[in-house]
């Protein structure tokens, strides 16, 4: 039988749902159980893929090719669980299936509305491929007053009553601030947002209350006797040193354990929370550290660069340092200030990103990098400049460009609109809607057996995650190897670039794909391991 915990949040936005719900799901699968998470966002976007990282943060891509919220990454890399497009909903989403069954006549002529339309679209696809889960967590986006939120309310109220309260939790996720002057933690937030919740029908069954502090006894007590939820199930969720601390963390304040009551499983084994205690042990007492520079163009918004910078701080468990990671705008560096900026970093990374802004700061990283014989990891985007770096000054190819940027001589980079994936063949035309027309999702790729990368990886086939328009082109494989970079994996049908190295550097990769979106704190992802192991030596050099 398949249980939903529903996580709704209140008071303020960005107060750590997906971060709650991903925990929570750890845990849950530390006792045993198999888990399933998604996320309901209320926006109308279909999705994130046209959104500017500045609105949005980053785009996590799943294997089967959806463009999702950042929230299901951290799903993935606290559960290990592969995200499906079934998991990412939004209102955009909803609506547009509505639309597309009225369309086609599916209503009988009668007509459409929100209930039970909308409502019932919703609920089909909360209760949805969840028949191999113990457990599917679904965290509702936005706080609760939110008008754009309100269907979704009613379809998990309605969702209760008809699967009955056993098999359904309300879990609510509020603040509870500290008013400096007054000296005193406040409950009213918690109280006005709980009360918000009640209005549209639905009684939370547990509490989850961020603040910064702990929370005596007589508060929860207080917030327990306002909000009608017995006082053992107001649960603290107090601020940390690192986010993988938060399992163990709602493990000790009894979280899981309410659960486990709620839903009559009091006989559930204890969690065996063994990893995370070794991992946050990695990351309180490290042996050393390293500094890596990412030179990005939203480097304003870390959380466009969020599965990244876990990954880099997954390649320093691995290798039992802490990463400081310094995140350098790009466009500084179009005034001759790399050298400056980069003389004292053991690694230089350059993430993907879209547009031509910021490109020759990028390249002088790049540039830097290969000179300077310091570690150099490009990912996506950052891949495709290293290869024009290497055409236009060491293979004397000055046209080289990529036509992302208009018209150009020499097409080193060049927007692909034919490309196999498994047994079909998709494609791809310069007019097409930008919304889910790149090459999304999981796709393979075959090591060079002599390469780097083939030693990193430790196979001959490996599978990645993309998110990108434009390939490096083939054609120009004789002249990039003649210059010291060699294509060290191709896709099966021998046509696009993966992955590029150079044998006379230290540690210079570039990959096509988002390695990042696959690293996990209890499996991280080779490639950044290797990155931090290769930085870990550049600091012995300096």
């Amino acid at each position: 039988m398949t249980r939903f915990i529903l996580v709704t949040g209140g008071v303020v936005s960005s107060l750590g749902k997906g971060l709650s719900s991903a925990a929570l799901g750890a845990l849950l699968q530390a006792r045993g159980f198999k888990v399933r998470l998604r996320k309901f966002d209320p926006y109308l976007n279909v999705d994130p893929g046209t959104m500017s990282p500045y609105q949005h943060g980053e785009v996590y891509v799943t294997d089967d090719g959806a463009e999702t919220d950042l929230d299901l990454g951290h799903y993935e890399r606290f559960t290990g669980v592969p995200a499906r497009r079934s998991d990412s909903v939004t209102a955009g989403k909803i609506y547009s299936t509505v639309i597309a069954n009225e369309r086609r006549g599916d209503y009988l002529g009668g007509t459409v509305q929100v209930i039970p339309h909308v409502t019932d679209a919703i609920k089909q696809a909360i209760v949805t491929d969840t028949d191999d889960a113990d457990f599917v967590l679904i965290e509702i986006g936005g706080t609760v007053g939110d008008i754009e939120g309100l269907p979704f309310f009613e379809s998990i109220r309605q969702l209760a009553y008809e699967l009955g309260r056993d098999r359904v939790m309300f879990v609510h996720l509020t603040l509870v601030p500290y008013i400096s002057s007054a000296g005193e933690l406040k409950t009213k937030p918690t109280q006005h947002s709980v009360k918000e919740l009640r209005s549209i029908g639905i009684q939370p069954d547990l509490l989850l209350c961020r603040s910064d502090r702990e929370i005596p006894q007589s508060q929860r007590r207080k917030i327990a006797l306002f909000c009608n939820v017995p006082e053992q199930r107001v649960i603290p969720a107090l601020d940390v040193e690192n986010i993988y601390q938060v399992p163990i963390s709602y493990h000790q304040q009894g979280f899981d354990t309410q659960v486990m009551q709620h839903f009559g499983l009091a006989d559930a084994p204890p969690p065996d929370l063994a990893v995370w205690h070794e991992i946050v042990r990695s990351l309180q007492s490290p042996e050393g550290e390293v500094s890596i520079a990412v030179v990005g163009k939203y480097t304003g918004l870390r959380d466009a660069y969020k599965s990244l910078a876990e990954a880099l701080t997954h390649g320093g468990i691995a290798n039992n340092v802490r990463v400081d990671m310094q995140w350098i705008e790009a466009d500084i560096f179009e005034t001759d200030g790399a050298a400056q900026q980069l003389e004292a970093v053991h690694g230089i990374l350059v993430p993907g990103g879209f547009g031509e802004r910021g490109v020759s700061g990028k390249m002088a990283a790049v540039t830097f990098a290969r000179t300077k014989a310091v570690p150099y990891f490009g990912i996506c985007f950052g891949m495709q400049l290293a290869v024009i770096e290497t055409a236009r000054n060491l293979a004397g190819i000055e046209g080289a460009s990529s036509t992302e940027f208009g018209h150009c001589q020499d097409p080193v980079i060049g927007l692909m609109t034919e490309w196999g994936h498994g047994e079909t063949v998709e494609r791809r035309n310069v007019g097409d809607d930008l919304g889910g027309t790149m090459r999304l999702g999981a796709y393979d790729a075959v090591l060079s057996p002599d390469s780097r990368v083939r030693q990193i990886y430790g196979c001959d086939r490996i599978s990645e995650r993309h998110r990108h328009r434009y390939e490096v082109n083939i054609n120009y494989e004789q002249s990039l190897n003649e210059a010291g970079m060699r294509v060290a994996a191709l896709s099966p049908d021998g046509q696009l670039p993966e992955i590029v190295e150079r044998d006379d550097h230290p540690w210079f990769i570039g990959v096509q794909f988002h390695p990042e979106l696959k690293s996990k704190p209890f499996d991280p992802h080779p490639l950044f391991a290797s990155f931090i192991k290769a930085a870990v030596d550049q600091s012995r050099l300096v």
